[in-house]
């Protein structure tokens, strides 16, 4: 079994310095990670991402992060990513990593997502050049999540997860707007996940959010926002997958 500690929406900045330090040293004993759903800062800057790499240096487990739309608001998503990965973080966007834990191969496939909307109630690519951008950049972070997904397989990995800012799903969304759905995320996401597989899915972004969700294919969905999950992280337990099924070739 796979241990899976996962939040996001931390929003740090140095008026919460060290906020979340005490509960990140306990992961030794319960997790085998940390998983980090964007929202990491409030506004993206040098000065409160070097808050979030105080809080991970060091910890026991790997870290392994995705940005949100708070980590990109001042255009510094470059510098935000080079102080986290010098806290020894990995940052994610449009590919993959493989953790190896206790011999078990684990891979993260890891992309901040992007609006859209989902099944019935979607932007289309259609319109206005600013319409078109929006929806083509949420299929390249589709693509590329399933890219990244298959990827993993091949390589191997008993276990599979994607982990992204935008929600692949409405579920997790239940007690936000119906208004706003469409800026929380894309069935695109998961049609991504559930087109080349995945063993849970981890987001963020929906602060008034639902924890548990689902994929149409039946892969299991968790809004770590952490408004919604109330802690410093949420442990999940991940099944291992000793069959790994590999594309036909040919």
């Amino acid at each position: 079994m796979i241990r899976v500690a996962a939040v996001g929406d931390i929003h740090l900045a140095p008026d919460n310095r060290g906020l979340l330090r005490p509960a990140w040293e306990t992961l030794g004993d319960c997790a085998d990670m940390l998983l980090l759903a964007g929202d990491l800062t409030r506004h993206g800057t040098v000065e409160e991402a070097e808050v979030v790499a105080a809080e991970i240096k060091g910890l026991s487990v790997p870290v392994v992060a995705v940005l949100g739309n708070h980590d990109y608001h001042s255009d510094l998503a470059d510098e935000v990513t080079a102080v986290l990965e010098r806290a020894g973080a990995i940052v994610l966007e449009g590919e993959g990593t493989v953790l190896d834990v206790a011999g078990t191969k684990v891979g993260i496939a890891g992309t901040k997502g992007f609006g859209g909307g989902f099944a019935g109630r979607s932007a289309g690519e259609f319109g206005e050049p600013e319409m078109k951008a929006f929806v083509r950049y949420t299929r390249r972070c589709a693509a590329d999540l399933a890219r990244s997904l298959s990827d993993l397989r091949e390589q191997g990995c008993a276990v599979r997860i994607a982990l992204t800012h935008f929600s692949p799903v409405p579920d997790t969304l239940a007690g936000e707007p119906p208004e706003i759905f469409p800026f929380l995320g894309s069935y695109l996401l998961a049609e991504a996940v559930d087109d080349t597989g995945a063993d849970l899915a981890v987001h963020g972004h929906a602060h008034l959010g639902t924890e548990h969700g689902m994929t149409a294919g039946g892969v299991k969905v968790r809004n770590v926002a952490q408004p919604v999950i109330g802690h410093a992280f949420a442990v999940y337990h991940v099944p291992v997958n000793d069959r790994i099924e590999l594309p036909a070739v040919g």
